[in-house]
């Protein structure tokens, strides 16, 4: 399969180059590079703004967006002597042609200038491949990106993910949702000044709350469930929530309640400021709320965080969040709601988050959002499947069989509803964790994968806050969670540093990779002040 990939000969880029080569290496593709006589430069007042985020944020000059010289694409610029078979066509505008042709658009609209218009109002812009002939819709994304307050890295993350796009649409196997698009373009030096001055704004009142607070700083809410619940509700009880409270020290983040035996556990992540590392930790509820604060009840050198505990054959299992490890690993209790013991890897070598597994027409399910290289850590789901619980686990041939900032990164267990199986998800198209949404799954199988969001849920007068990322339930106890501010002299208060004590708390567990930890958690009856941090929220 010969590739004619036309360019703008006075704007090749290193994402360009990058793109050529991955295709390239693709089983029986050659590519050759068309130069075509287009201006495609950017404006100068952007290419100063690289410039200077480049030295403030300490980017890769080499990164994506950076100018390169023609002939740096060797021989894929010498045209082969056979016929073409596909067309990439990235300068426009577009001609009729007996060659099949694609194009690249970024909301619709054509060349890199949209995608920076979208991005410097702020939005993530839906990324298509278009068939030029018939208009058919070939792939498309919504990418995000890691990287904060940069329009220079999330410009190169949202090139990166075009790329990807383009190789996994060649290869047959790319995601092609229909996403909304944006409907606001910011162009021109003003667009980029006003960004400018947002960013730096930003920046400045970012620096100011990190000197009084703890952040981020994560909270979890919690109520017993009478009647319908959130999915069912499609938004929050009218009663609110319940607040777990938290010593400002520590934050309380991805709650997964079990029950067990009758009784009612609910896992989070507890992640200690001052260690800058993620535990897992339980607290047990009876009919009346938390009996104790969260105890620690396993470790490991990395951060930890989304205790997926399950029970299954009659065991407990939990799959905790072990991107900094690279992998996804299965542990079994064998002292619940301790004990916990390494039994399994299911995946190595991936950067995943959020891992989510489920049962469905007969065999295990798993999906995360993976992390590839560059770009963002929420928006490129992954599936695999097993025939049991401890694999082997195989991907899924459209790997990622989603690309949406807005939909793709897991927010708790898959729910079952009738026929129809529900996944709560992340919106954080307004950053990370910013929303919650309801997505029903309308296709699940070895050659596919699709959903439909149905709701999106905000925070707002009965969830006070910026953020809200998870929601899962277990008997009659539902839990969410979202942010909240931790004033670092507040937490220095409660724990009698101006008494002149220190209390300051530690996790009292054994931190050894895949060994049995010893858990400090005593659980003790209830006391009238056990609930005095209790908060409606």
């Amino acid at each position: 399969m010969l590739i004619e990939l036309r360019l703008p000969r006075s704007a090749p880029r290193q994402w360009h180059l990058r793109l050529v080569e991955s295709l390239a290496k693709q089983r029986d593709v050659s590519v050759w590079v068309n130069w075509v006589d287009v201006k495609e430069e950017l404006p100068p007042c952007v290419e100063l703004l690289f410039m200077l985020e480049r030295l403030v944020f300490g980017l890769d000059a080499g990164g994506g967006a950076a100018a390169i010289p023609r002939e740096r694409f060797g021989r894929h610029a010498v045209r082969p002597q056979r016929k073409v078979d596909l067309a990439l066509d990235f300068c426009g505008p577009l001609k009729a042609s007996l060659t099949p042709t694609w194009t690249l658009t970024f909301d619709g609209s054509f060349g890199e200038a949209a995608a920076l218009g979208a991005l410097l109002g702020d939005n993530s812009p839906s990324i298509e491949i278009i068939d030029v002939k018939s208009g058919d819709l070939v792939a498309s994304a919504r990418a995000g990106s890691a990287a904060d307050y940069s329009l220079l890295g999330f410009y190169q993350d949202i090139l990166a993910r075009a790329s990807a796009l383009v190789v996994a649409a060649i290869d047959d196997r790319a995601p092609r949702p229909t996403l909304e698009r944006s409907r606001v373009f910011h162009e021109g030096c003003a667009a980029v000044a006003r960004f400018s001055l947002r960013t730096l704004t930003r920046l400045v009142r970012r620096r100011l709350y990190l000197l009084a607070h703890f952040a981020p700083h994560w909270r979890v809410g919690w109520r017993f469930v009478d009647g319908p619940d959130v999915i069912d509700l499609q938004g929050h009880p009218p009663s609110g929530w319940k607040t777990l409270p938290d010593d400002g020290f520590h934050f309380y983040a991805d709650p997964f309640p079990v029950v067990r035996d009758g009784r009612t556990f609910l896992f989070v992540e507890d992640y200690d400021h001052r260690v800058g590392r993620g535990v897992i930790s339980v607290a047990e509820f009876d009919e009346r709320g938390p009996l104790t604060p969260p105890q620690p009840v396993f470790s490991r050198e990395c951060h930890l965080s989304y205790p997926f505990v399950f029970e299954h054959e009659g065991e407990m299992w939990m799959v905790p969040e072990t991107s900094g490890a690279r992998s996804i690993d299965l542990y079994r209790a064998e002292r619940f709601p301790g004990g916990w013991h390494f039994e399994a890897n299911l995946v190595a070598g991936v950067e995943a988050s959020d891992a989510t597994l489920f049962m469905h027409e007969g065999q295990w399910w798993m999906m995360a959002t993976v992390r590839e290289n560059e770009g963002s850590y929420s928006d490129a789901l992954h599936l695999w499947s097993a025939p049991k619980l401890q694999g082997p686990w195989t991907p899924h041939r459209r790997n990622p069989v989603l690309v949406d900032i807005s939909s793709a990164r897991p927010a708790g267990r898959v729910v079952r509803r009738g026929d129809m199986l529900v996944r709560p998800v992340q919106d954080c198209r307004g950053g990370y964790g910013a929303a919650l949404a309801l997505a029903t799954i309308t296709r699940l199988d070895a050659d596919g994968f699709e959903q439909r969001v149905d709701a999106t849920i905000l925070p707002g007068p009965l969830w006070p806050g910026r953020r809200l990322h998870t929601l899962n339930r277990a008997g009659r106890l539902e839990c969410i969670d979202g942010s909240a501010n931790s004033l670092k002299l507040a937490a220095l208060w409660r724990q009698g540093i101006f008494f002149g004590e220190t209390r300051l708390r530690t996790p009292n567990i054994v931190t050894t990779p895949g060994a049995a930890l010893q858990p400090a958690l005593a659980i003790r009856p209830r006391r009238a002040s056990d609930r005095s941090g209790e908060s409606s929220s």
